[in-house]
């Protein structure tokens, strides 16, 4: 069976959690099947790859995104079945699905109509990726959502869909990578004193990942903590700004607030987990956040948003600690403020217990071992397409 994944990410061009999906999906996918990887970009060894097309390089983003779909759509034939990640590659396996007749499974990583904040990065193209990912959704052969939670959110978000093509595969970690990391020269060469507790966030500059929540509450965390923020690749020049100026306005009232804003290697990213007290996830919406997996697969203890998949993910009082929010249509909180103190009180309390953020710690790695494991995630996925 020839199985085409569709994707807008794939190693080495990663920045979120559904590119990490992929790669690991098809690492474990390919000791099942012949797996063809389809991906945007620069040319790979182990995908085919596929660039802007010519006359659309000053096109709006999602149209760009569109023409780099048909491409990939075009070479889909000879697949038995085309299995697409996100609404950047939703669109292909549609096009594919109606070219050449074949079954398509789309997994579902986040949505469209729950992230209005796009609009501000795509314009008008925030309607044009709506569309293209309702589109593929509607007549997609099986859907796979990450979580319980977003099995929710695409049936409420498209009541067209019947529950019975929505199934539920987690997202996984390959703890034998992830796993804590004795050494601490990625510390020192980022300017981390291993002698202070500190507490770490990783991910986007990005509306979703609520990072400016967290440099609020910063302002009240425990004065000897240090907070290392690798967060990069923002959006909009609009919310780079914002997040310099939090960023500065924090370090004016505390030491210790160290900004790495590349994209690291993954080995630096594991020690810089590995050594922290406590890894934060102030997202607004996640519909499972893999980071969190990441984190306690190092054995770090997780305060983390009570939205979306998040809560099948960190056991409360186990393996970290949740943070409540009530949300506006925005998907912002109602009362940020009330937001920002109740991570900022949660972190404390790991911070004024590192007895205790060690147990979570050793807890959440064993939940990410006996819950999350990459084999089983493929062997489900590939039951699923057995039964199309």
């Amino acid at each position: 069976m020839r199985v085409d994944l569709l994707s807008r990410e794939y190693p080495p061009e990663v920045y979120g959690g559904a590119g990490v999906h992929v790669e690991y999906l098809a690492r474990e996918l390919r000791r099942l099947l012949d797996v063809r990887v389809r991906c945007f970009g620069g040319p790979r060894e182990d995908a085919t790859a596929y660039r802007i097309p010519g006359g659309l390089e000053s096109a709006n983003p999602a149209l760009q995104v569109l023409g780099v779909d048909l491409e990939m759509a075009a070479g889909c034939l000879g697949a038995d079945l085309v299995h697409s990640h996100t609404w950047y590659a939703n669109f292909a396996g549609h096009v594919a699905k109606m070219l050449y007749g074949l079954p398509h499974v789309v997994t579902t990583h986040s949505l469209e109509p729950l992230r209005p904040w796009k609009a501000e990065q795509l314009g008008g193209g925030y309607t044009l990726s709506s569309w293209a990912e309702r589109t593929a959704l509607a007549s997609a052969d099986a859907i796979i959502a990450v979580s319980e939670g977003m099995r929710a959110d695409v049936l409420t978000a498209y009541p067209e869909i019947s529950p019975e093509r929505v199934t539920v595969i987690h997202n996984g970690i390959d703890t034998g990578e992830y796993a804590p990391a004795p050494g601490a020269a990625a510390l020192a060469r980022h300017g981390i004193d291993p002698a202070r507790p500190y507490v770490v966030f990783v991910g986007r500059i990005t509306r979703q990942k609520g990072l400016a929540h967290l440099l609020r509450a910063a302002h009240s965390f425990d004065p000897a903590a240090q907070l290392v923020l690798c967060a990069g690749a923002p959006d909009t020049p609009e919310i780079a700004a914002e997040v310099t100026a939090l960023v500065e306005e924090l370090a004016t009232t505390r030491k210790g607030v160290i900004w790495i804003s590349e994209m690291l290697p993954r080995p630096e990213v594991i020690e810089i987990l590995t050594h922290a007290t406590v890894f934060v996830c102030p997202s607004v919406y996640e519909p499972m956040g893999i980071v969190n997996l990441e984190a306690m697969a190092c054995e770090t203890a997780v305060v983390a948003t009570a939205t979306g998949g998040i809560p099948e993910v960190v056991a409360d009082q186990e393996t970290g600690l949740l943070v409540p929010i009530e949300q506006g249509p925005d998907g912002e909180p109602h009362d940020r403020e009330a937001f920002a103190v109740a991570i900022a009180s949660r972190v404390n309390a790991l911070l004024s217990d590192p007895g205790l953020a060690d147990d979570m710690g050793r807890q959440g790695r064993r939940r990410a071992i006996d819950h999350f494991s990459w084999p089983r995630i493929a062997e489900r996925t590939r039951e699923l397409y057995m039964s199309l």
